[in-house]
């Protein structure tokens, strides 16, 4: 099972929450946080989580998620609602790169992707999100790649693929029900030409017979 499926299973599945992203990071400026603060359990992976409740009204929120050394578990940290979240800062919108910021009504964090694929794929899934379910106060998306942006576009474009395939298949369907309906009218007008021929020919044997 992968990291992300566990995570989902584990953290988010048990509040009857659907995850819609995750990326690996860590930080690009560590923290002084005193020993006491992180339980002495040493080094961890950091994921930041993106999810939505299924109860609805719908609620999205980030949830940062980590797995520490030696450990197979993860652990629910930090989590905010994502009416809360004020900037998305992708650093360079000229080229591909890992680091990003995130500001939140209270709290500011660099982090660094493991991959910057892995980054633009959470970024786009973000920013579809935003536009989804919050209709005020949305996030600003700033120093990032038009591809980034337009990951609403693509994923709109996916959907409007698949509405076109359904409604050409209906339409496909459709036509081909009209096409039965016509040989069936075909077959019926067949099979009464097919009696009337008979009734006459059993006339015309009755009628030479006498």
């Amino acid at each position: 099972m992968s990291a992300k499926s566990a995570i989902y299973k584990e953290i988010f599945a048990p509040h009857d929450e659907r995850m819609l992203g995750a990326v690996q990071v860590k930080r690009r400026t560590k923290k002084k946080i005193p020993f006491l603060a992180t339980g002495g359990q040493g080094e961890y992976l950091t994921y930041i989580c993106l999810s939505v409740t299924n109860k609805k009204p719908a609620q999205a929120s980030i949830t940062k998620v980590k797995q520490f050394e030696g450990s197979t578990s993860f652990v629910r940290r930090s989590q905010w609602m994502l009416e809360q979240l004020r900037q998305v800062n992708g650093i360079d919108p000229h080229r591909e790169s890992p680091e990003f910021d995130l500001l939140f009504e209270n709290a500011f964090d660099q982090w660094v992707a493991s991959t910057a694929s892995e980054k633009c794929t959470f970024f786009q899934i973000l920013h579809h999100t935003c536009q989804r379910y919050l209709s005020d106060k949305k996030p600003e998306f700033i120093n990032c790649q038009s591809k980034i942006i337009g990951g609403n576009s693509i994923l709109h474009s996916a959907a409007d693929s698949v509405t076109s395939a359904v409604q050409k298949a209906s339409q496909a369907l459709n036509e081909r029900g009209e096409r039965l309906g016509r040989a069936e009218e075909k077959t019926e007008d067949m099979k009464n030409s097919a009696q009337q021929f008979a009734e006459t020919a059993h006339k015309l044997a009755m009628k030479h017979k006498c």
